[in-house]
């Protein structure tokens, strides 16, 4: 399956194959694997704008290894979502009424679930 997501650079018409996040309160910048989806805080890059990426002086950029003919989800991938949808679909037993647990207090600073690492599969 081929992605049909294009590079989010303005002229450039070519396959998205990569996904670049910014993490500011690091100064750093996450080159990697096309993401699942596109999310609006990251840019779909194609091959090209991927590799020549350049952030400001002082700025890291972490690479992870793209593949640019594995930019779709693999067999193993399809069969977990359906896997997923099968059990979704399964009829829940019905339980008794719970009271609701209490709020939890947030804990650390800031939102920081906005950011995946997925270890390389094999």
């Amino acid at each position: 399956m081929k992605s049909v997501r294009r590079c989010s650079k303005p002229e450039c018409f070519r396959a998205a194959v990569a996904t670049l996040t910014y993490i500011y309160a690091e100064s750093t910048a996450v080159v990697g694997p096309l993401a699942s989806y596109s999310e609006p805080h990251s840019y779909d890059l194609c091959e090209v704008h991927a590799s020549r990426l350049t952030v400001p002086r002082g700025w890291e950029v972490l690479r992870h290894e793209v593949d640019p003919t594995d930019v779709g989800p693999s067999t193993d991938d399809l069969l977990a979502l359906a896997d997923a949808v099968r059990e979704a679909a399964r009829p829940q037993p019905e339980l008794p009424d719970m009271p609701a647990p209490p709020p939890s207090a947030p804990q650390g600073r800031g939102r920081r679930g906005h950011l995946r690492v997925v270890p390389p599969s094999g």
